[in-house]
């Protein structure tokens, strides 16, 4: 077959790591996980299992060593141990640098500048002591966006600042601050390529946040937008890819302002929450795409099978614990509903433990079905 003899590594083992060995799996490959978690959802599903730190050199150097081709599922790696192993002929996927870059949202705002990609205009500051200053100065006025350069995920990291309690309220780290824009639509576009040159856009897709946690909490499949924003949405995702040289997926997240401009917020340089919808909704997934990247065979279509909506399902705010999970039974005999459950053994606050993508052909009908899944199923944990 086509990955007939290599070994993929994975570093990282959560829900994105799962889904790709669901696909994986399926064609037979042979693929190993590295992971602090001995109970991570991917732990059971893989051909081999390693218990260690993402974070750490000679870890991640002696996990590599033993694999063909060497991946990620989240970017907080260490990035100089897969420097190494790219200097020593093994794939790394997406490459080193590329993850480098992304790593930092300082260094990564800065390369969206460089390459004259449109994105918010922005400040980099070393704390909050920094921050005051130039507010004393008048240099500087709220309200305004505060992000953690590095370790930021799923809405942590980010904060939106309005006066100087909220100021108190964050960590003193290394930090980016953005304007306030005013936002019609927030939308992400997945890209994938491959060492071929080969490289294909999917549909955009429509993100809705959750106003407490910042988190996303449904997914729109295709986004509610006029074909001339698709366009452009997904002609610019499509130069990000292109500009990082990337080979692997890349989401593209991105504001459309109330003027219809586009400017790029962020990237994902793995699998993606906005694309989990692609399971059910698309002829080829963001998993079996990534598959295909990153093993350097054809790419498979990016075309939309059916109109969808997928929701989140996270822990409930007031339990941490043994996870239960309430109400599934009122949910599964739905038509179009699509549960998926991550493995995960604990519940806490705002924890992803799993989603549902609604299938439907009136995208109304899906996103009325799945704020009554998100009513109905409750995510606590053992009293």
């Amino acid at each position: 077959m086509f990955a007939e003899n290599k070994t993929i590594g994975i570093l990282g083992g959560g829900q994105l790591g799962k889904m790709v060995l669901d696909v994986s799996n399926k064609w037979g490959l042979n693929v190993f996980i590295l992971d602090p978690d001995k109970d991570c959802p991917s732990s059971k599903l893989c051909k081999k299992f390693f218990k260690g730190d993402l974070m750490d050199y000679d870890t991640v150097v002696e996990f590599g060593k033993q694999t063909d081709i060497i991946t990620i599922e989240i970017e907080n790696v260490n990035v100089k141990s897969l420097k190494y192993l790219e200097s020593i002929n093994k794939k790394v996927y997406p490459q080193a640098n590329v993850i480098e870059i992304i790593q930092d949202k300082s260094t990564q705002k800065k390369f969206y500048q460089n390459h004259g990609i449109p994105t918010s205009s922005f400040k980099i500051f070393n704390g909050i002591d920094e921050i005051k200053d130039k507010i004393s100065r008048g240099e500087i006025s709220f309200p305004f966006i505060w992000k953690a350069s590095r370790m930021g995920y799923d809405g942590y990291g980010v904060k939106k600042i309005t006066n100087n309690k909220s100021l108190e309220e964050i960590i003193n780290c290394h930090c980016i601050i953005e304007e306030m824009i005013d936002i019609k639509k927030e939308l992400s576009v997945m890209v994938g390529s491959r060492e071929s040159g080969e490289r294909i856009v999917y549909p955009a897709v429509e993100m809705e946040f959750n106003k407490k946690s910042n988190q996303v909490e449904y997914i729109l499949s295709p986004a509610l937008i006029d074909n001339d924003i698709k366009f452009k949405a997904e002609k610019l995702a499509y130069k990000v890819s292109e500009k990082f040289n990337i080979i692997g997926i890349i989401a593209v997240e991105m504001f459309l302002t109330n003027e219809n401009e586009l400017l790029v917020n962020e990237v994902a340089p793995r699998p993606h929450n906005s694309y989990h919808f692609s399971i059910e909704g698309s002829y080829t997934s963001q998993f079996e795409q990534f598959l295909r990247s990153i093993l350097n065979i054809p790419l498979g279509s990016t075309k939309i099978l059916e109109n969808s909506v997928m929701v989140n399902l996270v822990g409930d705010t007031n339990s941490k614990g043994k996870v239960v999970y309430k109400n599934f039974d009122q949910i599964v005999g739905i038509e179009g509903v699509n549960p998926h459950i991550y493995g995960k053994f604990e519940s806490r606050p705002n924890r992803k433990m799993g989603h549902v993508t609604v299938i439907n052909k009136d995208l109304n009908i899906a996103k009325m079905i799945a704020k009554e899944v998100k009513e109905s199923v409750i995510i606590s944990s053992e009293k």
